[in-house]
């Protein structure tokens, strides 16, 4: 059973750069694909790119291509998403997830965080 906890949302202009976290414990952190999701109001929830156990192979979402990127330090049981050049589109709450495989479905991760909210102003 992993435990996943984000943190690092917050208040932030449309422009500007914000850094998540995601600690886990639990588990063998290093074992897992570890993923981003987020969910804006009245939205459904959607695959922001995912990272996989060794960290050699990331995947995102077009809406987050270039802008954002996942890193993991799996000696530190966290895995990040920095997020620049961000924008009004990008306010959602922020769940990190677990899962064996590389998928794009929610169904594909078997652990989830309680969510962190980012919020972008203009």
């Amino acid at each position: 059973q992993v435990q996943l906890v984000e943190s690092g949302g917050g208040l932030v202009q449309a422009g500007d750069s914000l850094r998540l976290s995601c600690a886990a414990s639990g588990g063998t952190f290093s074992r897992y694909v570890m993923a981003w999701f987020r969910q804006a109001p009245g939205k459904e929830r959607e695959f922001v790119g995912d990272i996989s156990s060794t960290g050699s192979s990331t995947t995102y979402a077009d809406s987050v291509k270039g802008r954002f990127t996942i890193v993991r330090d799996n000696a530190k049981n966290t895995v990040y998403l920095q997020m620049n050049s961000l924008s009004t589109e990008d306010t959602a709450v922020y769940y990190c997830a677990a899962g064996w495989a590389i998928g794009r479905a929610r169904r594909a991760y078997d652990y989830w965080g309680q969510g962190t909210q980012v919020t972008v102003s203009s």
